[in-house]
This record gives C-alpha cells, sequence and structure tokens, in this order.
C-alpha cells in the first residue's frame, strides 16, 4: 500500500527525470481539523500532492507554496512544503477557505466552477536571497493543467503532472524534461514517456505503490530508481510567532482589544491550534515581542 513518500526516478540516456509524491497520513493530517467538503479534500488533497512534487524539483532552505486564489465558492486553497535541505523528510501543511452557501447552489463542483475567475501563485521564500512569486491565470480545468501553464510560460523545463486523490490519499507523478545534452542518444523519449505516462489512472495513482506505478507505466524503460524521501504533515505555528504578530498591531490596539474581551484568543488556520494571551501575556508582548510566555493556554 502507498505510504507518504516521494520517489525520484531518473530515466537513463535520456534527459527525462520524474517524481511520484504519495500522501496518506499528512494528507488525512491536513484535513482532520477541519470539516471540509468532498470537493474541497479532493482539490485540497492534489495540491498537497502537487506542492510535494514542485518541491522536490528544487533544493533550498526555506518555504515553498502553491495558493488557488478564487473569486467564486472557492477563496483560497493553498498548499505549503517546508523542505530544509538539512532535513530529509518533506514537510508539507495545506488550507482551503470558501463560502458554504456558494458551494451548495453549485450543480458542479470541479475547479472552474468553484474558483471562477481566479488565479495560480507559485511563491519560494528561501531563508537566504530573494523571494520570487510565479502567477498564471486559472483557466484550465484541472490543477495539473494550471500548472503545466505556469511552467510553459516561465520558460522553465518542460513539466506534466498527473494528481488524483481519493477519500485516504492523494497522490501525483511529475515529468520533467532536463536541458539537453549532445551526448544523450534518445531524442524522442521525452515524447514516448509523456504517452507512457498518459495511460495512468486516478485509481492506480493512489492505489498503487511508487515502485508498482513505475513498473505499470515504464517497465520497457531504463528507469533508475533513488531512494524514496520521507513527507509528512508539519504545522510551523508556534506560539511566538502568534506573539511577534500580535505585538505587529501596536500596544494601543492590543489593550483596546484586551478592554473588550478580557483576553486575545488566535488560532492557527493550517492546525486550528488556538493559542490564548492573557492581559499579563500582552504586557510582556509589548514589552518584548522575542519573548512570549512559553506556557500554552
Amino acid at each position: 500500500m502507498p505510504t507518504d513518500l516521494l520517489q525520484r526516478f531518473l530515466f537513463d540516456h535520456t534527459q527525462v527525470r520524474g517524481e511520484i509524491a504519495q500522501l496518506e497520513a499528512t494528507y488525512q493530517d491536513a484535513i482532520a481539523s477541519h470539516d471540509y467538503p468532498p470537493a474541497i479534500e479532493r482539490l485540497l488533497g492534489e495540491l498537497l500532492a502537487a506542492c510535494a512534487l514542485l518541491t522536490a524539483t528544487i533544493k533550498f532552505d526555506g518555504i515553498l507554496s502553491v495558493e488557488i486564489r478564487g473569486q467564486g465558492a472557492l477563496r483560497l486553497l493553498m498548499a505549503e512544503s517546508n523542505p530544509g535541505v538539512s532535513e530529509r523528510a518533506q514537510r508539507l501543511r495545506g488550507v482551503a477557505r470558501f463560502d458554504a452557501e456558494a458551494l451548495a447552489a453549485l450543480e458542479e463542483h470541479t475547479l472552474e466552477t468553484l474558483a471562477e475567475g481566479g488565479h495560480v501563485v507559485i511563491t519560494l521564500d528561501p531563508e537566504e536571497g530573494q523571494r520570487y512569486q510565479g502567477i498564471v491565470a486559472l483557466d484550465k480545468p484541472t490543477i495539473a493543467g494550471c500548472l503545466e501553464e505556469y511552467f510553459a510560460q516561465s520558460e522553465q523545463l518542460p513539466t506534466r503532472l498527473w494528481l488524483a486523490t481519493d477519500t485516504e490519499r492523494a497522490a501525483g507523478l511529475l515529468i520533467q524534461k532536463l536541458p539537453e545534452q549532445d551526448d544523450v542518444a534518445d531524442p524522442e523519449a521525452w515524447d514516448r514517456i509523456n504517452h507512457l505516462a498518459d495511460t495512468i489512472t486516478g485509481d492506480e495513482l493512489t492505489g498503487l505503490g511508487a515502485e508498482q506505478v513505475l513498473h505499470r507505466l515504464f517497465h520497457e524503460e531504463q528507469a533508475r530508481v533513488f531512494e524514496p524521501a520521507p513527507v509528512k504533515f508539519s504545522c510551523t505555528c508556534t506560539r511566538e510567532r502568534f506573539g511577534r504578530a500580535l505585538h505587529q498591531l501596536g500596544a494601543e490596539e492590543l489593550r483596546s482589544v484586551l478592554e473588550e474581551q478580557g483576553q486575545i484568543e488566535t488560532q492557527c488556520h493550517f492546525c486550528n491550534t488556538w493559542y490564548v494571551f492573557s492581559p499579563a501575556d500582552v504586557e510582556a508582548l509589548i514589552d518584548n515581542p522575542d519573548a512570549p510566555p512559553p506556557t500554552l493556554q
């Protein structure tokens, strides 16, 4: 059965590489504390798999996020990866925001109907170096199609994606064409491998193990398979981060909220963890935003 992993592979004597992402506990953990409708869960699972695949194509310390910002029933769909080159496991989290009444009024729950008039935003935020953001219109019927369009418009390496979810798992397949080299003897490999990958079904992608998927698609190719890397759900929220964010509101605003509510409560949108700050906590934050009280309430 599939587990939470990223499986990298490379086709010998070609300039084609690939990744398979399979998310089970990661996907379930991402949706466990939310009451998402099935259509939203499905799209969030696809976006989590896509984010894992895109992160696997780069190596950096920082955060990669993929957002779908819509103007219809689906307002926001976001997946975020914080890989960290020093930690082998890729860490994922995701969140969705939607209008429940608008969702119920729709006859079809497709990406196009849910996120009408939307766009896709891909952000790379390295710990060192310049932040990068790319935007593409959400004018394809699938998340995979939108991301392929992003790669095409940004003139990056030609890339194809296949994404799927079921009630338990999310999975994805990525094929990418590397820059041509003079000593590569198989110029037709890209088209041939794409044709083979197009035969994968959603049930196979979520139900088969990574090695089974590779054998099912590419048993006639010379594929070099690397050791899989683990993936896990991990939220990066902390009491300290929320404390620093509250400090940015200013002493006057914070004291006004305290006067009205008696304490300040804030919630992480990703994991739904609540953080409560008492009047004494808030005064400490005003004086020293880098050292909020460590006690969770």
